[in-house]
């Protein structure tokens, strides 16, 4: 089954459980007030893998593990200062940088999208700096790889990803994260569909080390969900997954009525 024709499934899926959940509730509730406390947050979790449905594009993995697909296509729009991302993600961008800056802050995006070549150049440049640092030479390009991606794995290169610093402080570390603008962009940035994509706690399961600078855009639905919870992208995605394994299957379609004869 393709990721289409899954998430259709899902969503269908979820529907169906979601009215037969309404239906029992009140029985639910006058049973057991217990299952009745525990009903709101089924539903809840019902509500986001059917929202989510909405933004399927904005939730797709690049990591160590999954590469961009070969026929993936992008349509670039550019920010104020030249750089380019996914044209469906710039106004809540725009937005979210005009918040922040209201907010009397200075974000500088300083990295957007970046074709292959340019992954493969930056790739390249921090596999030859791990290796004069003394790394083994059969651990160098698994050290680079922590930080920066592989082309082919980098979530640049779909351009749903940012790279977003303080005018005041502009060096990509961890001192980033006590920036002013850091703090306001990972206390809000999920209101508009963002997510500190790597959390310092998260390194195993992303691949990657910890950027208090880099936010990627999942859909507002997803990144509310991922601010509740604290899951990052793949633990989201394995929840969802999860879940519809959960779910009751797919009544089969009714057979296709034969034409009359004329």
């Amino acid at each position: 089954m393709d990721m289409k024709t899954r998430k259709v499934h899902l969503f269908l899926r979820c529907g169906a459980a979601l009215s037969a959940m309404l239906v029992m509730a009140p029985a639910a509730a006058a049973a057991d007030s217990g299952e009745a406390v525990r009903i709101p947050q089924l539903l809840r979790v019902l509500w986001e893998a059917k929202t989510a449905q909405r933004d399927d594009w904005a939730l797709l993995l690049v990591n160590p593990w999954h590469t961009v697909p070969e026929d993936y296509e992008i349509e670039l729009a550019s920010l104020s200062n030249g750089l380019q991302v996914d044209a469906r993600i710039h106004d809540a961008l725009e937005e979210m940088l005009s918040d922040c800056r209201e907010a009397g802050l200075s974000p500088i995006v300083c990295s957007a999208y970046r074709t292959e070549e340019t992954q493969t150049r930056l790739y390249s440049n921090k596999v030859a700096r791990v290796r004069a640092s003394g790394v083994p030479e059969d651990q160098v390009e698994a050290e680079a790889a922590r930080w920066v991606a592989p082309p082919g794995t980098s979530e640049h290169q779909t351009g749903l990803a940012v790279d977003i610093v303080a005018a005041s402080y502009q060096i990509l570390d961890e001192r980033q994260e006590d920036t002013a603008e850091q703090q306001w962009l990972m206390e809000n940035s999920w209101r508009y569909g963002f997510i500190l994509r790597y959390p310092t706690e998260k390194s195993d399961i992303t691949g990657i080390g910890y950027e208090p600078w880099h936010y990627r855009y999942v859909g507002k639905a997803a990144a509310a969900a991922m601010h509740r919870t604290g899951e990052c992208l793949e633990e989201y995605l394995r929840r969802m997954d999860a879940l519809e394994e959960l779910l009751p299957p797919l009544p089969e379609a009714p057979a296709a009525a034969a034409a009359p004869e004329t």
